[in-house]
């Protein structure tokens, strides 16, 4: 992300913020330079919580000072991937509201716009101001970092290919290396992307923890769709003991003990982590297949904070609605119709899978149509989605 110095190390963060519920209130402008706009926790001992009080404290003397409200938005942006609480892009976009409906705003404005749109899934908004900005200064490394993760999650992966070769000469070797391999990893070229991440973590063993934590990730998530469990549990349990918090992580290694019949360590794994959505969910899900007696009370609070996403207009939820619907409540019909909109929008594995169980569950392989012509044109080899493939063909 852009705000001096560059941390290129946050880029995974597209992908946690796309998979979110976005449940933010609205932006709104302070009534006055001297009003609070929020009260974020932090401990003062903290030396991120210094400079957030800093800054807040910096905003609210100059709010039209682009430098500050960009070094502030910017804060509560990232707060987003280590809490999981989407309330931090609402605060973000009110800090930039002296410059969000301009035509051109700054360059610096104009990338963090581009991520808090890619938030609400407005991707081509996202993509034409970072098109805008990269026209500006063709060597933004974060831009072009941004413009490949969009384009992962749209499944236009020439073009995320072509933005990696960009990105690398401009980028730290690792997510250099990173960023070739997840391309690689979902267009037909598992093995050699998994090889590629596990080189370039021994190649670069002094990369900060947050550029690590990106591609032991990605490493992890490479090898589970391969069935390689034991590799990926290793690559999850690598990242996890790196002690940056991380809702992404948390959420796809929480997935990865769901589906090998272990929700009693998902609760633990996710104890204190209830306010993100996504965390929710998993936990949710693991006490319902643990018969714990919190498991109506944690999928109550669910199915409020999903009406009341609707209730003001938001569908960025979807897939993560999807799985509750079809988990939780048996609401098959429902679940498939979530799952297809979802999937119109964002393609990711994960959507796949989603969409995948849900026309399993209503009998509807016509409805899993879209996956599976994307499955063939990507070329993914994902020992889930491929059984899931073979069971809606064979009818089952």
């Amino acid at each position: 992300m852009l705000t001096p110095p560059l941390t290129l190390a946050s880029v995974y963060l597209v992908i946690i913020l796309s998979g979110l519920s976005a449940t933010h209130a609205a932006p709104r402008t302070p009534g006055s330079d001297a009003e609070v706009l929020a009260t974020v926790p932090a401990r003062l001992s903290d030396p991120r919580g210094r400079e957030m009080a800093a800054l807040r404290a910096a905003w609210r003397a100059q709010p039209k000072d682009e430098r500050v409200a960009v070094a502030l938005a910017q804060h509560y942006f990232e707060q987003v991937a280590a809490e999981g609480d989407p309330r931090y892009i609402g605060y973000a976009q009110a800090v930039l509201q002296p410059w969000w409906t301009l035509a051109q705003p700054p360059v610096a404005v104009r990338v963090l716009r581009a991520k808090l749109k890619q938030f609400d899934h407005q991707f081509d908004a996202a993509l034409a101001d970072l098109d805008a900005a990269l026209a500006a200064q063709p060597t933004l490394a974060d831009a072009w970092a941004w413009r490949v993760a969009i384009l992962m999650v749209s499944a236009r992966y020439d073009e995320a290919r072509a933005s990696c070769e960009r990105l690398v000469p401009l980028a730290p070797p690792l997510l250099g290396a990173g960023c070739r391999a997840q391309v690689a990893a979902v267009t037909g070229s598992a093995a050699s992307a998994a090889a590629a991440l596990r080189a370039a973590l021994q190649d670069h063993s002094a990369a900060p923890a947050e550029e690590k934590l990106w591609v032991l990730t990605r490493l992890a998530e490479t090898e589970e769709r391969r069935g390689a469990h034991a590799a990926a549990e290793a690559a999850f349990r690598d990242a996890l003991a790196l002690g940056v918090p991380d809702v992404y992580l948390q959420a796809a290694y929480a997935d990865f003990l769901l589906d090998r019949g272990r929700p009693s360590e998902v609760m633990a794994l996710l104890q204190d982590a209830a306010r993100a959505d996504v965390l929710l969910l998993r936990l949710a899900l693991s006490a319902r297949l643990a018969g714990d007696a919190r498991a109506p009370r944690l999928a109550d609070e669910l199915a409020a904070r999903f009406a009341a996403a609707r209730q003001r207009g938001d569908s960025t939820h979807e897939k993560e609605e999807s799985r509750f619907l079809l988990a939780l409540r048996g609401d098959t019909a429902r679940a498939l119709v979530l799952a297809q909109q979802n999937w119109a929008v964002q393609r990711e594995p994960a959507d796949a899978r989603v969409l995948l169980e849900a026309a399993l569950a209503a009998r509807d392989p016509a409805a899993a149509a879209p996956v599976l012509a994307w499955m063939a044109a990507s070329r993914i080899e994902s020992v889930t989605l491929h059984a899931m493939a073979a069971r809606l063909k064979a009818g089952s």
